[in-house]
């Protein structure tokens, strides 16, 4: 339903008597974009604080779904158009198209949210055969009157009756070689009558008829043809991209013609009140005489900066500053504005909140909190977690030259530039001889974390957003394009080759851009972000040496922190990653992978435990990991004294700690073949075949792996709780909480609790020391969020792990799916954007929802928190906090995106959108 005040609104498809579908701009206001579109909406704003506009009247958006919904315009639209037009005529002292004096209007698009060149405008309606003359008559200027008509025939021939816009261009470049001319502005008023006779055979010819010689005609059908453009091609590629929602129409905006190209004293412009790159404060814009607004578009003659407009007419400019100011305190915000000039009087034929930088918008922000215009709260619904995260990551020259080679799917942001190498165990060894490597792979799997942790960034040629690379790239604040299908990579002879045949082998400079997902040969020079060296405290608010970003995102970072009731923690799973994330601002680790830890040299313990045949193997194996173990967690809770840090329990399925089973079937027949000793490799096989499965993601692991291997489980309690009592013992202040994971039914749980509080009890007999290990669960099944009133019974909290929760509610495989059809969803708008990276509030959402509330009436004190991906999706931040959750967890670097956002939620208020 629209922002409509009249009490009758227009049903979709239908034309309901006494609906307003037209309002004059003296009847709107800037609240009405629903219904005006933010043009008509703005234009009517201006006309009610009695700026120059000229004259005119909105169609809504209600008559366009209307026409689209049912392919006919309302009943009472043609007689409300009328109407409004007779006012106008009265108004401007001139009718439509009459031959002597004609009035002229433009018939432009205008959506709620501003879709620039996607969607149709036509100008100069009311030209014809007759009143060309009377235009030229009442200018005093033949030449424009032709040039006039010309451009209305152009235009109306391309948008309304659909003709090759390129057979206008060719027939205006064959006059001007004619003419021996190169641009517009010299052909005469001869030349551009013979252009009128050119343009008016071709739309003959391509469109099967005349150009309509009707000024109301040419009017209904350019209104039409707006109508027509909200379903475009081009608007609706960049609704998806831009997440416009594609059922809210367009209103049409039918407004009087003023004309910048009557004379050196004529002119069109655009302002901005501040500058929309910086920020700051001064005279910003473009201005060129004797010309309009496709003028200066099409880029044919250059313009002068906004500044010498004072010394170009001084009168104008003066009333231009004037209601510049005007218009940022009434707006309370940068504003863009776009202004024409007629012999000499200003006309303002828009306003918007303007587009500006991610700087930009921190600046601003706090400069208004500053002059007293906005609030605290509304500060944080001008800055947005999209635009802090462009600012906290290092970022490409854009001035350099650059070659790009390919581009993959932007995994996580940041620039990064090294040696291609294309095995973790080359990242490493070149790293550590003081070479900056990029890690190339098909894709990545945990076997290549240490090459990915020595890598400044990472490529894969197949994978999405949340593919194992990008997944721990972010964590990591790593650099990394996933998914360059393009890019053909051969790990063996180590190379790849780029589209063209460009072949870059091992060593070979690359750039890889993830931001863009752009990749380059050679070196692109890197900017660094001083917002980033804030965060990491080498850089304060206030100090010489902090910039005037810095100090402004240090204070909208206090005004988020200060509204936000969401706390934030860490996905973290070793010490040096938890400083860092205490430092960007966490308030606890939500999430330590556990399995992270069981990677590199222990690998061959937990195969020997995972394939132990006797309890005793088993022992010995658990035995070594325990010191292990506690190590990790007392480096852990030491980095996090006093924050909680919740200790995932053992979660991937086997086969990511057990060999390839092809690799290992291979070695077996060369030894045989070679009559070689291999009795262990084949007894491994043996095991592995034993173990294998069809889909790992779904079979043995999580709480099933505790449960089926004795001991693994309470090897990790044990652990967790000796670390605990250490560090007591240190006067540390650790606060441990056990999570189990992959729990599908309350039974698992119970079985799983009782061993560990079994556990936790003789660790405390033994150390003297009373401990707090509160332990629960994550949801991550269907079933579990499904019937979480009972496993609140035996759960002290809950993490709902959304990435696999998205992954068995959808059936997808978060794998597998991005790189095979997610593009396809996404440009059939099945998709507004991957469930992966901004949560299904539908589907996966409506389950959260209805298990927390199932939770917490079970057991009202239940704490409550989201552990995926989604912890640090801005979009999603909102929905957590809507459904009451307690705290969000994410990847180190998303920490700070996340508390703005926690603060942003807590704080909607009312305000400008921008988008």
């Amino acid at each position: 339903m629209s922002e409509n005040k009249d009490p009758q609104v227009a049903e979709s498809g239908k034309s309901v008597e006494g609906v307003k579908f037209v309002y004059d701009f003296t009847e709107g206001n800037k609240d009405l974009k629903d219904l005006l579109g933010g043009k008509g909406a703005n234009l009517a704003e201006m006309t009610n604080l009695g700026l120059p506009v000229p004259p005119g009247f909105t169609i809504t958006t209600e008559a366009c779904k209307v026409y689209l919904d049912s392919g006919e315009e309302p009943a009472a639209l043609r007689d409300e158009v009328s109407a409004h037009l007779d006012a106008l005529e009265q108004k401007m002292g001139k009718k439509l198209g009459q031959a002597d004096n004609p009035l002229l209007v433009s018939v432009r698009s205008g959506a709620k949210f501003s879709m620039p060149g996607m969607m149709d405008t036509v100008l100069n309606i009311g030209l014809s055969d007759k009143s060309v003359q009377g235009l030229a008559k009442q200018a005093g200027d033949e030449r424009f009157a032709w040039d006039s008509y010309r451009r209305l025939i152009q235009m109306f021939g391309k948008t309304v009756l659909g003709v090759d816009g390129d057979l206008f261009e060719e027939a205006l470049e064959k006059a001007k070689e004619a003419k021996k001319v190169t641009v517009d502005t010299e052909l005469e008023a001869a030349d551009l009558k013979k252009l009128v006779t050119s343009f008016k055979k071709i739309v003959k010819k391509e469109a099967g008829r005349d150009f309509p010689q009707d000024p109301r005609e040419q009017m209904d059908l350019a209104i039409k043809a707006v109508f027509d453009s909200w379903n475009g091609d081009r608007a609706k590629l960049y609704r998806r991209q831009e997440r416009i929602p594609h059922d809210l129409g367009t209103a049409v905006n039918v407004c009087s013609m003023v004309f910048g190209n009557l004379g050196p004293d004529s002119g069109t412009g655009v302002a901005f009140t501040r500058d929309p790159a910086s920020g700051h404060q001064g005279v910003y814009g473009d201005y060129l005489q004797n010309a309009q607004g496709e003028d200066v578009v099409a880029g044919i003659r250059n313009t002068v900066p906004l500044a010498e407009l004072e010394q170009i007419d001084k009168k104008s400019y003066d009333q231009l500053m004037q209601i510049m100011e005007t218009l940022e305190n009434h707006y309370k915000d940068l504003c863009d504005i776009e202004f024409t000039i007629e012999r000499g009087q200003l006309w303002m034929l828009q306003t918007r909140v303007g587009k500006r930088t991610a700087g930009a918008a921190f600046r601003i922000a706090t400069q208004l909190v500053d002059q007293g215009l906005i609030d605290e709260a509304e500060a944080l619904q001008r800055v947005n977690g999209a635009q802090l995260a462009q600012l906290m990551f290092p970022r490409f020259d854009e001035s350099a030259k650059v070659e790009q080679v390919g581009r993959g799917i932007a995994a996580s942001p940041g620039a990064a530039v090294g040696k291609a190498v294309f095995d973790s165990y080359t990242a490493v060894k070149w790293s550590r001889s003081g070479e900056k490597v990029i890690l190339i792979r098909r894709e990545t799997n945990p076997d290549d974390l240490d090459g990915m942790i020595a890598a400044e960034g990472i490529l894969t040629s197949r994978g999405g957003k949340t593919s194992h690379a990008a997944v721990v790239a972010r964590g990591m604040g790593k650099t990394c394009v996933c998914g360059a299908e393009e890019l053909e990579v051969d790990t063996k002879r180590r190379r790849m080759t780029v589209p063209g045949g460009h072949v870059v082998e091992e060593g070979d400079l690359i750039s890889i851009d993830g931001s863009t997902g752009k990749v380059y040969l050679g070196e692109v020079p890197v900017v660094p972000s001083p917002v980033v060296e804030y965060f990491e405290g080498r850089m304060h608010a206030g100090a010489d040496d902090a910039d005037e970003l810095v100090e402004a995102v240090h204070r909208i970072m206090a005004f988020a922190d200060r509204k936000r009731r969401l706390r934030v923690r860490a996905n973290a799973d070793n010490a040096e990653d938890a400083l860092r994330a205490r430092r960007f601002g966490a308030q606890g680790i939500g999430l330590c992978r556990t399995e992270h830890m069981f990677l590199g040299d222990r690998r061959e313990l937990v195969e020997r435990l995972i394939l132990a045949d006797t309890q005793t193997e088993r022992e010995e194996s658990l035995k070594e990991l325990l010191p292990l173990q506690k190590q990790d967690f007392v480096e852990l809770f030491e980095a996090m004294d006093g924050l909680p840090v919740t200790v995932r329990l053992l979660d991937p399925p086997l086969h990511e700690f057990l060999p390839d089973i092809t690799e290992l079937s291979v070695r077996v027949a060369l030894a045989e073949s070679r009559q070689e000793p291999h009795e262990n490799e084949l007894r491994l096989l043996q095991a592995v075949h034993r173990l294998h499965e069809q889909n790992p993601m779904l079979g043995l692991r999580g709480v099933r792996l505790g449960l089926v291997i004795p001991g693994l489980f309470t090897m990790q309690v044990r652990a967790i709780a000796e670390a605990a009592a250490e560090r007591k013992a240190a006067k540390g202040d650790p606060r441990a909480e056990i999570m189990i994971p992959l729990v599908g039914t309350v039974q698992e749980l119970e079985i799983v609790r009782d061993e560990a509080d079994q556990v936790i009890a003789e660790v405390e007999a033994a150390s003297g020391t009373k401990l707090k290990l509160a332990i629960g669960t994550m949801i991550e099944l269907p079933r579990a969020a499904l019937t979480a009133g009972q496993i609140a019974e035996a759960a002290e909290f809950f993490s709902f792990g959304t990435n696999d929760l998205t992954q068995t509610v959808w059936g997808f495989s978060r794998d597998d799916v991005e790189a095979s059809f997610f593009t396809a969803y996404l440009e059939k708008g099945i998709f507004g954007v991957s469930p992966f990276e901004t949560i299904d509030k539908d589907g996966v959402g409506s389950l959260v929802a209805a298990a927390a509330k199932a939770g917490r009436e079970t057991r009202p004190d239940l704490k409550l928190g989201v552990c995926g991906e989604h912890g640090g999706d801005p979009e999603s931040v909102h929905f957590f906090h809507e459904v009451g959750l307690d705290y969000v967890s994410c990847s180190p670097f998303r920490i700070p995106v996340a508390r703005l956002e926690a603060g942003r939620a807590a704080s909607q208020s009312v305000g400008s959108d921008h988008r």
